[in-house]
């Protein structure tokens, strides 16, 4: 199967609010020449890249991993395997129309999503200093999912070892963990500050490979289900199992396709929510993120079980330039006694 990738989470002209009641939030570099400049070089850097990833086996090795990870989930859960064939009639399989007679090789092959980013948005809930760890659902309810990100390296076609990948999602209400303000759920409650729920930090493996337990994100005002990520390069590893120093060659944010996110949304505790849901297609940083007629930063996926409640498996493949360095910006700290407001990072106030 030909390397699919499809270029998304690309710069933002403007970086509006993320919360209602948060001010709003911009960058101050605009998307210009040099960023499309960027775009064109990247591109051509993934063309290359694709008869070198086929010699290396490349998407063999991944589809044998995800089957893999997937058949142990199942097992490990005593779930009753889905029909996958039914799942890639409605799954988010990069652009190839499956049918009932794809084979599960070629649907777990799939870096039909793959994201390529100058810079994204990292919303004003990133809170630096987060905990190294793989799961991160703690006590939340909602669908369970599993979630391997593959990172590769734009320049020399190699995966990248080492690499630091941090993540954060709200619960399934919309509330993120680890912060107090006017839109996050009830900002009167303080003990927020101290949780850490759906957010951590994983290292890549010897193949570029992370994998995180987590939950389906849920919505809130303005914004469709996402996810959000940083990338950490050369960063320390510090006794309290944080991270320190290095640089940050990634920043941006990952979607779901519209019909799986309407079927979780019918599901409890999703239902409770009676905020008003904005689907992709009215979402601003996804239509952003998708204005190139070949970016898709939406993740891949298959059922583990038989239905929603038995989670999900997603993938996705990330091409980043690993000499870029970015400041993405930050309102929240967290330290030994809970998160510290400290904004930070290249933003302006508004």
């Amino acid at each position: 199967m030909l390397f699919l990738f499809q270029v998304a989470l690309l710069g933002l002209v403007n970086l509006a609010f993320a919360h209602p009641g948060e001010e709003e939030h911009h960058h101050d570099r605009a998307v210009d020449l040099s960023v499309r400049e960027f775009k064109a070089t990247a591109k051509r850097g993934l063309s290359a890249c694709s008869e070198k990833l086929q010699r290396r086996d490349f998407h063999t090795h991944a589809a044998e991993r995800r089957a893999a990870k997937v058949d142990a989930y199942r097992k490990h859960n005593g779930l009753v395997t889905r029909d996958t064939n039914s799942t890639a009639d409605t799954s988010h399989l990069s652009s190839t129309n499956y049918t009932s007679a794809t084979p599960e090789s070629t649907i777990f092959a799939s870096n039909g999503t793959c994201i390529l980013n100058p810079e994204g948005e990292t919303g004003p809930y990133w809170v630096k200093g987060e905990l190294i760890r793989s799961d991160v659902r703690e006590d939340q309810s909602g669908v369970p999912i599993t979630i391997e990100g593959q990172f590769v390296d734009v320049e020399t076609c190699e995966p990248i070892v080492g690499l630091y990948w941090d993540i954060w999602n709200c619960n399934s209400t919309g509330v993120y963990s680890g912060l107090v303000a006017t839109g996050n759920g009830n900002s009167d409650d303080e003990s927020n500050l101290n949780a850490t729920f759906l957010r951590g930090i994983q290292q890549t493996d010897d193949e570029g490979v992370v994998t995180f337990d987590t939950i389906f994100p849920g919505h809130y005002s303005g914004r469709t289900t996402h996810i959000h990520m940083v990338a950490h390069l050369n960063a320390t590893l510090l006794l309290n199992n944080t991270l320190s120093g290095g640089t940050v060659p990634h920043v941006g944010q990952v979607f779901w396709d519209q019909d799986l996110i309407n079927d979780v949304e019918a599901t409890y505790p999703y239902n409770t929510n009676t905020i008003a849901i904005t689907e992709n297609v009215d979402d601003r940083v996804f239509a952003a993120e998708s204005e190139d007629t070949t970016s898709d930063p939406v993740l891949d996926y298959v059922y583990l079980g038989s239905n929603l409640s038995d989670g999900l498996f997603a993938w996705i493949t990330i091409a980043v330039n690993t000499s870029a360095t970015y400041d993405p910006n930050y309102s929240y700290v967290w330290t030994a006694n809970g998160s510290v407001a400290e904004s930070g990072g290249e933003v302006t106030v508004n």
